[in-house]
């Protein structure tokens, strides 16, 4: 969540900076005037309390006196003016709370070098690589739910039978295909990242410090019963790894990957790039993470995103990478680099990672701090993660692009140790 110390002193630069995002700059004027009124109000709530706790002091001395009228006059002042710090105590803490909902509630701001737009199509093409649409033969424009059908290996019909629609089941070489993709990229991260084998239910407190919530509420899936929320990507248990605690700047930049399954309910999606894998309820994710300081962070980032390109041109998918405009880039994010590839048989740029830099709008409301190194004084880290990588739409482009004339898939060689050695799907007569 923004500082809001800087409604204070900078409300006219934070305007400015929603407005890039096409956010409603009236909450700030909203917020600006819950923070005078609290901050009124527990002014009066602590001299009220001063002046109790004086007259507690007169009571005492006027007892040992002996003067018990005076003392229980002066008790009976502090009695009235303890009614009264209560109810300004109360009015401040309800303040207090609508204060903080607004605060996270209202956007982060973009990074000044973020480009300005209004939508995704306003979003830049930094640059294109391996892709030559004119090169693939009509044996790979096959899509591939009709692939995974014809060869066994995506069986949807039966994913929704166990659980409905959006949920797929993989079966055969196409489930081993996952298992493959998660062992082959945690050892791609393994020599700079380390591993996480995070909950994937999570309190409310933790999804909400990642921004998810209260924005998102829709999106995600809610265990009313236990108040637990199951995670739509390791980003929400990683951010909140150090929640409450102070770090030592010495230590920044820490870095992790996690493997997870991820739960998005995908409210609003509905007829919209849903058939086969282009848009499911559940998936596989391997998420990359980190804290930093802000001298650190546009490092990171490009190093974040340097590890989801590498591993896309491993496989040997073309792919492009996104610059996202400020009125694309989400709750959250200060700037943001989206990787997409390109799937022949659904002739579609899909999106497999988003590399996202968030200042230090999650580590506030998470509490994640650092001590500096020089000083001493704490301030708060910042967050970058992203995809490295998200497998749906990756097993779809991979099932696509290697499709053989006869029906037969050949994957990358790179996961050949982690497919037993082996890297072709047996040919189908599909097509």
């Amino acid at each position: 969540m923004l500082d809001v110390r800087r409604v204070r002193s900078e409300l006219d630069v934070l305007k400015a900076g929603l407005a890039r995002k096409g956010a409603d700059t009236a909450e700030l004027d909203r917020l600006a005037e819950l923070d005078g009124r609290h901050r009124r109000l527990a002014e009066r709530r602590d001299e009220v309390r001063a002046k109790v706790n004086h007259l507690s002091k007169e009571v005492g001395r006027l007892r040992r006196e002996a003067n018990h009228e005076g003392a229980e006059a002066r008790m009976d002042a502090s009695r009235r003016l303890g009614e009264q710090e209560k109810a300004l105590a109360a009015e401040a803490e309800q303040v207090a709370a609508e204060l903080r909902d607004l605060l996270l509630r209202i956007p982060n701001l973009p990074a000044d070098d973020a480009p300005d737009g209004v939508d995704e199509a306003d979003n830049v093409v930094v640059r294109v690589v391996g892709h030559d649409h004119e090169a693939f033969g009509d044996h790979q424009r096959v899509p591939h739910w009709e692939v995974g059908g014809a060869l066994g290996i995506l069986d949807l019909e039966r994913g929704a039978k166990i659980a409905g629609s959006m949920f797929p089941l993989y079966r055969r070489e196409g489930a081993s295909l996952i298992r493959a993709l998660t062992a082959w990229a945690l050892h791609s991260h393994a020599d700079a990242f380390e591993e996480i084998r995070p909950p994937t239910l999570v309190r409310t407190a933790t999804i909400t410090a990642s921004g998810q919530l209260p924005k998102f509420a829709d999106d995600a899936y809610h265990l009313e019963r236990d108040d637990l929320w199951a995670i739509p990507t390791a980003e929400v248990p990683l951010t909140s790894m150090a929640a409450g605690e102070i770090l030592a700047e010495a230590d920044l930049p820490m870095r992790f990957a996690a493997a997870t399954p991820c739960y998005r309910r995908e409210a609003g999606s509905a007829g919209r790039d849903t058939r086969g894998l282009l848009r499911v309820h559940e998936f596989e994710k391997v998420e990359i993470l980190a804290y930093c300081t802000p001298e650190q962070a546009v490092t990171v980032h490009a190093e974040l995103l340097g590890r989801a390109e590498g591993l896309v041109g491993d496989l040997g998918l073309g792919y492009r990478v996104l610059d996202i405009c400020t009125g694309d880039l989400g709750q959250s994010q200060a700037r943001q680099f989206d990787l997409e590839v390109y799937a022949p048989g659904c002739d579609q740029w899909l999106e497999v990672s988003s590399i996202s830099w968030f200042g230090d709008y999650q580590a506030r409301r998470a509490d994640v701090r650092y001590r500096h190194r020089d000083d001493a004084k704490v301030g708060f880290v910042h967050t970058l993660n992203g995809s490295a990588l998200a497998w749906p739409r990756i097993w779809a482009a991979l099932v696509e692009t290697g499709r053989q004339p006869d029906g037969s898939v050949v994957l990358p060689e790179v996961l050949s140790p982690w497919l037993g050695g082996t890297t072709t799907i047996g040919a189908s007569p599909v097509g």
